[in-house]
């Protein structure tokens, strides 16, 4: 009896492990869709900086400020490097908002929407800001 009990335990501490490693690993890397500022957008960003359409950056809902994330699109493998400096999109069923900029390097802005993969850079690694295949 006590051996089994043993075994429940482990599994469980087990699942636990697993479960605690996905959740690392889903915070470090997402997918979904990502919308755009409109052209005409202007104003402060969450963190206290005026937008401008000309950077890329981004809006996450929970992901702190100046963090770099690879945006790619997964049908034409087109990516770049965007800044998280606001907070959003608050419509449901999206994950990012993009700057204009952003947006017209992934060649999104006549579709609006795109379904994304997005990767937080580590702070050590230089990459360039757009990368074609």
């Amino acid at each position: 009896m006590q051996f089994r009990g043993g075994m429940v335990a482990c599994t469980a501490l087990l699942a636990w492990s697993v479960t605690d490693i996905a959740l690392a690993q889903s915070v470090r890397q997402f997918a979904g869709v990502a919308a755009f500022y409109s052209s005409d957008y202007s104003g402060r960003t969450a963190c206290g900086d005026m937008y401008d359409p000309k950077k890329f950056t981004a809006a996450h809902r929970s992901l702190p400020f100046g963090t770099r994330l690879r945006v790619t699109d997964p049908k034409s493998q087109r990516s770049i490097v965007v800044v998280v400096n606001d907070r959003g999109p608050f419509t449901k069923g999206r994950v990012l908002d993009l700057s204009l900029a952003a947006a017209k390097a992934l060649r999104m802005t006549d579709r609006g929407l795109m379904k994304i993969t997005a990767a937080v850079e580590s702070d050590t690694k230089f990459t360039t800001a757009v990368t074609t295949p």
